[in-house]
């Protein structure tokens, strides 16, 4: 049995109010900034490479249209216009 499957066996047999204790403290961790550790690592290390490559070919080829076009106006923060 993995971690993840034990700590969520756990979680479910909290009463409601932990369980939204535990909701609460998962907010607070700033799982951003680990991703942010792993992206930097990746790309150290040349993984993101071809991504890199794919995106210049798609901008030089011409598909690939500027964001404020994609996006508009948009209201910071929420994915719909203003």
């Amino acid at each position: 049995m993995s971690a993840v499957t034990e700590i969520i066996g756990a979680v479910k047999q909290l009463v409601e109010s932990a369980k939204g204790a535990v909701l609460e403290k998962l907010a607070e961790v700033d799982f951003e900034d680990a991703w942010d550790r792993r992206i930097e690592a990746d790309a150290k290390t040349g993984r993101l490479e071809s991504l890199w490559r794919e995106a210049l070919e798609d901008i030089k080829a011409g598909p690939v249209k500027p964001l404020d076009e994609v996006l508009g106006d948009l209201v910071p923060g929420k994915l719909t216009p203003r």
